[in-house]
């Protein structure tokens, strides 16, 4: 009997419209580093996303480099976020971020927070 070495891949991915939109948004923020996601305990289904203009890293930050822009997350919310693809869209008069999560297992009806298993 063999064992094998598994490394688990921690993956947080951007749209090229999202790309395009920070980095815009970062154009006009000298002192701004990158952004963050980040995850608090709220709403009726447990966490929301926050996304945060970074101006230093944190010791706990992991770093997603994405076609020129620096995208943190803090280490302990890697396995709420894990395999998640952040949009960016417009809808009518209002642009906003959208994040689709594999992670999540259900939403609240106004799309403000998730719940994970």
């Amino acid at each position: 009997m063999t064992a094998e070495v598994y490394t688990p891949t921690v993956a947080v991915t951007m749209t090229p419209t999202a790309v395009k939109h920070v980095r815009k948004q970062l154009d006009k923020r000298p002192e701004a580093r990158g952004i963050r996601l980040a995850i608090k305990k709220s709403g009726c289904s447990g966490f929301k996303y926050e996304t945060q203009w970074v101006e230093e890293a944190g010791t706990d930050d992991k770093v997603f480099h994405i076609d020129g822009v620096d995208l943190f997350v803090k280490e302990e919310h890697l396995p709420l976020v894990n395999g998640i693809e952040i949009d960016f869209v417009t809808e009518g008069v209002n642009s906003l971020f959208q994040f689709r999560n594999p992670n999540a297992t259900a939403e609240c009806g106004c799309g403000e927070s998730f719940t994970v298993a």
